[in-house]
């Protein structure tokens, strides 16, 4: 802990003001990254080279993956994601095999799991749920691909029969692709109305859009990442005209930071949330009570 002392103290004792103040056990965030480190190592020179928004994003919190999972403790994160995703065909089940031997030795991580359209694509992710995945992440972006896709119906059929969430990133931010914005996913709902699907990013910029399709159907759920915060403010801000939606919604909102790939302290999320003013109860569904049920 010597090292993140030296970086995190200061961090460290905002964060667990922040949920203590709420009389909440800890944070559960379900949007955290972990993968290996060959691949995250490519993320990292990315952000690094600015082509996430078109300008400088130095990664806060670039650990050793043993010093993230530490950090993250003593920020009081009890339960936390470990998604990965893949960029192209035969690599989802390979992440799938390292995101399970990451979840056996990190107890407080969530199990999670990818896929991509390709064949075979309900086959691993049936194995994935039969060893415990509790959590998927697809990227539309990332991937380039259409969710509507035959090779993804018995993986969409699964994740809802089973009930498992998984985290969509289909907002056109911070560049649109082919098959990001509300028309391709919603499709895919339409087709799935029992699917859990949580929409990372609360869909940005498309935000009305993804709070209609989340008042349509009641298993839709938006993630806070990145949203709000000073970054985001400039480049997709959150209409005011929409926020009265947030209340509205507010059992179907969950926290998510994007940590460890963000460029601010992981504490200026949580006070970006807070500065919205919607109450304190509103924070503590969205930073505990409601990802908790997601999870059972």
């Amino acid at each position: 802990m010597d090292r993140l002392a030296d970086i995190a103290l200061a961090d460290i004792a905002e964060v667990s003001e922040f949920w203590r103040g709420l009389g909440l056990p800890g944070l559960i965030d379900l949007h955290v990254h972990f993968m290996p480190q060959n691949v995250l190592s490519k993320v990292w020179a990315f952000f690094d080279a600015g082509h996430k928004v078109g300008r400088a994003w130095p990664v806060a919190y670039k650990l050793p993956e043993d010093e993230r999972v530490e950090l993250l403790r003593a920020f009081g994160v009890r339960r936390f994601g470990a998604l990965s995703y893949p960029h192209k065909p035969d690599m989802a089940e390979w992440l799938n095999s390292w995101g399970a031997e990451f979840a056996s030795r990190t107890p407080d991580a969530l199990h999670c799991a990818t896929f991509y359209p390709e064949e075979g694509a309900g086959a691993y992710v049936g194995r994935a749920l039969d060893d415990g995945a509790r959590l998927f992440k697809a990227h539309l972006q990332v991937g380039r691909y259409d969710p509507r896709s035959s090779l993804l119906e018995p993986v969409w059929g699964l994740l809802a029969e089973t009930g498992t969430p998984v985290v969509v990133h289909c907002g056109s931010g911070p560049t649109p692709g082919e098959f990001t914005g509300i028309g391709p996913i919603s499709e895919v709902m339409e087709r799935h109305p029992d699917l859990v699907m949580i929409v990372a990013h609360m869909g940005a910029p498309e935000y009305g859009d993804f709070l209609d399709l989340a008042a349509r159907h009641p298993f839709v759920h938006l993630d806070t990442t990145i949203v709000f915060s000073d970054l985001m403010d400039k480049i997709a801000p959150f209409p005011p005209s929409l926020m009265p939606r947030l209340l509205e919604l507010g059992d179907r909102i969950v926290l998510g930071t994007d940590f460890p790939n963000i460029p601010h302290r992981y504490g200026h999320q949580l006070e970006s949330l807070a500065r919205l003013e919607l109450g304190d109860d509103w924070l503590r569904g969205v930073c505990w009570h409601n990802p908790a049920r997601l999870l059972g």
